[in-house]
């Protein structure tokens, strides 16, 4: 998933493995939620730093909201402001852009019908590379998001932004690091209000989970279970 504001593009999509809409947390176990992929390459490698080929063709949507299926799996577009476009393939990738957006957000990814904890799912990966251009506004996560119900937590695996990494998301309780997939993440916890997304129905506050890499990578691997385990 990509977020952001400002104006720029992203590029990518998820190759190989799926990705996690399940627990924010392994202490708690909470159910499958929404998610949204890592940016990546094309499909089916375990070398997704490999995989070069530019993106060509898809269908682009325009839109502050809007949803979907493509490629066996479901992507998103949301914003709060004048919104932006995601392009769909044939494959599990994708392409974003966006211009004054306010808070912008493209996905593409697995989404599961919340009814299992993350443990049941084996080990949940995604394979990933990533182009970005332009600018993302005063924050911007590149990685992976999604959501967990039963409890509510949003969650975030950050391993690229338009800024310098690694970054706080801002009034977070830290819990220390773990060193995933080579690099050392940083784990925080965030207090946050609000309608609570789709998969939260009448919910008004709830947590979220961060793990932000300190070395920003454009592909590779995420060990998205490691993370709800580091949780």
């Amino acid at each position: 998933s990509t977020m952001g504001g400002s104006g720029g593009s992203t590029t990518g999509g998820t190759a190989g493995g799926g990705k996690g809409g399940n627990a924010g947390s392994g202490a708690t176990g909470g159910k499958a939620g929404a998610g949204g992929a890592g940016s990546g390459g094309t499909g089916g490698t375990t070398d997704a730093c490999s995989m070069t080929t530019p993106l060509t063709g898809g269908t682009t949507r325009q839109s502050s909201n809007a949803s979907g299926t493509a490629a066996g799996m479901s992507w998103t577009i949301w914003s709060n402001g004048s919104g932006g476009s995601i392009t769909y393939y044939d494959k599990p990738a994708f392409r974003a852009t966006w211009n004054n957006s306010g808070d912008f957000l493209a996905r593409l990814g697995l989404q599961w019908n919340a009814s299992r904890t993350y443990d049941t799912y084996g080990q949940i990966t995604a394979d990933f590379a990533s182009m970005k251009t332009g600018t993302g506004g005063g924050y911007s996560y590149i990685g992976i998001y999604g959501w967990s119900v039963s409890p509510c937590v949003e969650f975030y695996i950050v391993d690229d932004s338009y800024n310098r990494l690694p970054v706080n998301p801002g009034n977070t309780t830290n819990k220390g690091t773990a060193m995933i997939d080579g690099g050392t993440y940083n784990l925080y916890t965030r207090n946050t209000t609000g309608t609570g997304g789709s998969k939260c129905p009448n919910t008004t506050s709830w947590v979220q989970f961060y793990s932000i890499r300190t070395t920003a990578r454009t592909c590779g691997r995420i060990s998205v279970t490691a993370h709800f385990d580091a949780w």
